[in-house]
């Protein structure tokens, strides 16, 4: 058996842990894993590719990034605009096919988010034999409960919050502090939480600027003359729309600038001196947490147990504590949103954080 692996979309701590997973798993079965490079785009051009071997693989779980490379750009790019998908051509499938049949690939495992996911569903339609693994920091996708990246990325951003009380609480500023979440607000809301913020400001609740103005100056009677701020880039004032950094030629345009205009009205309406910090691809980089390297392993091997039993057109999905699997055509139907009325804002509201509403 030859089984193929790749990772497509954006880069995320704990990539290496699925392939040591996967490598380490296949290997026990006597199977041989090719790593394919820059995520679908080293299928084209009769196949990038390296063999995974154990003795290659051993010491990246501990590694972020990936050594296979990834893309979110190219050939093989389903995402256009806001969430729009669209088919892979055919030309560039049938290309892949020739490689994979060329190459003797028996069965492919592609490591992806949502638009990597849709792709390797169009690979699974048109008969080719695949198995999906979830990766998103945002921790967006729908039938899982949990991505790995998810939980390094929030640590990145508690870290991050408790250096800024130190400067906000010496200078009696205000600190906002932008984070990613496109759709979904659960970095800004777990990082936010547990790094100490006043206010988080998430893309499912549309917040004003009065309100979370109100609150900082409630806190300032109070005694408390800092506040820490946590904005997701996807978030929008009542009435508004998203802001875009970047609107691009092709994908998705590129979000950025919510945490400077929040930072500029809140200084205006306080009359505080305020400052904005973006995290950006911080969150995305270094080492992976310990649960996410666990996670990411355990992706991996069951991954390789969907191959072994031939349950294709599958994506690896954790669901209350246990590592099962879901049809990847679920996995990319419905995302995985912060409720508003749910537990974690309430528990969120009832120790006074502003959610801007």
């Amino acid at each position: 058996m030859r089984i193929g692996l790749l990772n497509g979309g954006g880069d995320c701590p704990g990539l290496n842990a699925v392939t040591h997973g996967v490598v380490g798993s296949a290997t026990k079965l006597g199977w041989e894993v090719l790593g394919f490079k820059n995520g679908f785009e080293g299928l084209l051009e009769q196949g990038d590719y390296k063999v995974l071997r154990v003795e290659k693989t051993e010491g990246i779980l501990k590694q972020g990034g990936t050594i296979l490379g990834s893309s979110n750009r190219g050939h093989f790019s389903s995402k256009i605009g806001a969430g729009g998908l669209r088919r892979i051509p055919e030309e560039y499938m049938q290309e892949a096919f020739t490689t994979l049949r060329d190459l003797e690939v028996d069965a492919l495992i592609c490591v992806g988010g949502d638009g990597s996911l849709t792709t390797a569903l169009q690979f699974y339609e048109e008969g080719f034999p695949i198995v999906g693994v979830p990766k998103t920091i945002d921790n967006d996708l729908g039938a899982t409960a949990m991505t790995f990246g998810f939980d390094s990325a929030i640590q990145v951003v508690a870290e991050s919050l408790d250096r800024l009380h130190t400067t906000a609480e010496s200078h009696s500023r205000i600190m906002v502090l932008e984070v990613m979440g496109r759709h979904a607000g659960w970095i800004a809301l777990y990082g936010g939480i547990g790094g100490g913020a006043s206010s988080i400001l998430i893309p499912e609740i549309p917040f004003c600027h009065e309100r979370v103005a109100e609150a900082i100056l409630q806190r300032e009677e109070h005694g408390f003359h800092s506040s820490l701020v946590v904005v997701a880039e996807g978030a929008v004032e009542v009435g508004g729309g998203l802001v875009v950094e970047d609107a691009g030629t092709g994908g998705e345009f590129r979000l950025g600038g919510i945490g400077d205009q929040v930072a500029g009205k809140l200084s205006q309406l306080t009359g505080k001196e305020t400052r904005c910090t973006r995290l950006g691809h911080l969150q995305r980089g270094g080492s992976p947490t310990c649960l996410d390297r666990v996670l990411g392993m355990r992706f991996g091997v069951k991954a390789v147990n969907l191959i072994e039993e031939k349950r294709f057109g599958r994506m690896v999905s954790y669901q209350q504590y246990h590592v099962g699997s879901v049809t990847i055509e679920d996995a990319v139907r419905k995302l995985n949103l912060v409720d508003p009325e749910g537990e974690v804002v309430a528990a969120a509201k009832a120790i006074g954080i502003c959610f801007g509403d």
